[in-house]
């Protein structure tokens, strides 16, 4: 078997997807994406292209390994981005030629269902209350949700009542047998990040997502060591070795690998392995389309130390039957390869022209405030 062609989609709202074609006509599917520069992405897919096309897609590790290793840059979120959806592909491939889902492949399911959560939000705490009874509704047993936008260095006292007063409404509004990830987007310095944590701490958060940024692992460690709720952290970081600081210093007690942009399935399975000996959890990371939810369900499948799953889209208007949400969970996908269908009629309906561009936030004065 022989990989033939390398075909990108840029489909709304903002993703990338790619089908990788064979000469045997089994084609498998990845999502290869940095939102904000999905046309770098698509290109970096191409360059890899002239390395893949006429190799065996089965040999995933080798592939792998050549394109990462390789050359003389390595890393980062656009090359890394476009090597996940590449690896993604190659493994709805081998799965579809054997007829296995990725997951038996890599030791086999440890749960007959995986726990998803939804997102919740909005501009008051009434707002707070409505959407998290909306998702009780849905049978969500977890959501998430983000308690400000903009955030300067010291915020006032206001600002944080303000957010304690959205946590409160939420907390009342889905109870306490329902957990609550609260994102601060890395938007907080670890001094800010500190005080929020501590008036949050009552209304016991399932974590703190991205406290601060990860480029300094330290202030993250700082938050950590100050705060008694488990502090999440990943999405920004790429391959088993953006990870390894993180492990070490104890800075973070939930990894949040995202599959579309540490690596693809076998690496984020890596770095699951490397946080279970440091007692560490496993919440991927995925704010994506269903073609990476897909690849994130079949590491989550197999994963012992998975937490629960992120989810933005199910598949409906992507995939030919899309997944299907029951009392908070997804049942453990049993379907050849990622497990999926994608409905390439559908497709068409929504593609556009992959210009996408980050929103941006600013401060009161003018000045860029952190995303």
């Amino acid at each position: 078997m022989k990989i033939t062609k390398l075909q990108t989609f840029f489909v709304k709202p903002r993703w990338v997807f790619l089908k990788m074609h064979t000469d045997e006509g089994v084609a498998g599917w990845g999502e290869p994406i940095v939102e904000g520069w999905s046309h770098t992405v698509a290109a970096a897919v191409e360059e890899m292209g002239r390395y893949l096309i006429g190799q065996d897609p089965r040999r995933i590790e080798h592939h792998w390994q050549a394109l990462y290793r390789g050359a003389f840059y390595r890393g980062g979120p656009v090359l890394t981005s476009a090597l996940s959806g590449i690896e993604q592909a190659m493994w709805d491939i081998a799965g579809k030629s054997v007829g296995v889902p990725v997951h038996q492949m890599l030791g086999g399911a440890v749960r007959e269902k995986i726990r998803v959560y939804g997102h919740v939000g909005g501009t008051d705490a009434d707002a707070y209350i409505a959407s998290g009874r909306a998702a009780l509704q849905k049978g969500f047993t977890a959501v998430k949700t983000a308690l400000f936008d903009a955030v300067r260095p010291v915020e006032s006292a206001e600002f944080v009542d303000r957010a304690v007063e959205r946590m409160a409404a939420l907390r009342q509004a889905v109870g306490r047998k329902v957990d609550i990830g609260v994102d601060f987007h890395g938007r907080v310095g670890p001094a800010m990040a500190i005080r929020l944590c501590k008036a949050l701490e009552p209304h016991d958060p399932m974590f703190v997502e991205e406290p601060c940024l990860p480029e300094n692992v330290d202030a993250l460690v700082d938050v950590a060591r100050r705060t008694t709720i488990p502090i999440a952290t990943g999405e920004r970081l790429f391959t088993k070795w953006g990870f390894r600081e993180v492990l070490e210093k104890r800075a973070a007690a939930i990894l949040q690998p995202d599959v579309s942009h540490a690596g693809g399935i076998l690496e984020v399975r890596k770095i699951a392995a490397m946080a279970e000996t440091y007692y560490a959890a496993l919440a991927p990371h995925c704010p994506l389309g269903p073609i990476s939810l897909a690849a994130c369900l079949q590491v989550d499948a197999c994963t012992p130390n998975f937490l629960c799953q992120e989810q933005v889209c199910l598949g409906e208007g992507y995939l030919k039957k899309p997944f299907v949400v029951k009392d908070g969970y997804i049942d453990v996908p049993t379907g050849p390869g990622l497990g999926i269908e994608v409905d390439e009629d559908a497709l068409r309906q929504v593609q556009y022209d992959g210009a996408w561009e980050n929103p941006r936030l600013w401060h009161e004065d003018g000045s860029v405030a952190d995303w």
